[in-house]
C-alpha cells in the first residue's frame, strides 16, 4: 500500500479530485491548510497599510491507494494542478504497512 500526500492550490482542487475520482480513487481526505515554499508570500495594501501575507493558502489531499495505482495517481495529479507557476505544490510518497478498518476490523488492502 502506497500513501500519498499532495499539498496543491485551492483552485485546483476540483480538477484533481475528478482526474482521481476518474481513475477510481475515492478515499481522500482533504485538508485546508497554509504554508509556503519558495514563493515565501507576498505583500498587500489594505486601507492604505502594508501587510506581510507569508502563509498562502493550500490544500492537502491524502490517499491510501494499492501500489500498482502509484504512477497512475501521480501523473493525475500533475496533470490536474501544474500551472507551471511557482506554487504549484508538492507530492509526497510513502509506504503504509498496515490499514485497519475501524468499523469490522479488516486488515490490508481489502480495508482501503
Amino acid at each position: 500500500m502506497i500513501k500519498i500526500e499532495a499539498i496543491i492550490q485551492p483552485a485546483k482542487l476540483d480538477a484533481v479530485k475528478a482526474a482521481l475520482i476518474e481513475l477510481g480513487i475515492v478515499g481522500i481526505t482533504i485538508l485546508e491548510a497554509r504554508g509556503h515554499g519558495r514563493q515565501k508570500g507576498h505583500t498587500e495594501f489594505y486601507r492604505g497599510r502594508e501587510y506581510t501575507i507569508d502563509l498562502i493558502p493550500k490544500v492537502k489531499l491524502e490517499m491510501i491507494i494499492h501500489d500498482e495505482l502509484k504512477e497512475r495517481t501521480i501523473q493525475a495529479i500533475l496533470g490536474a494542478a501544474r500551472t507551471g507557476h511557482i506554487g504549484d505544490g508538492k507530492i509526497f510518497v510513502s509506504h503504509v504497512e498496515e490499514a485497519i478498518r475501524i468499523r469490522n476490523d479488516e486488515r490490508g488492502e481489502t480495508a482501503i
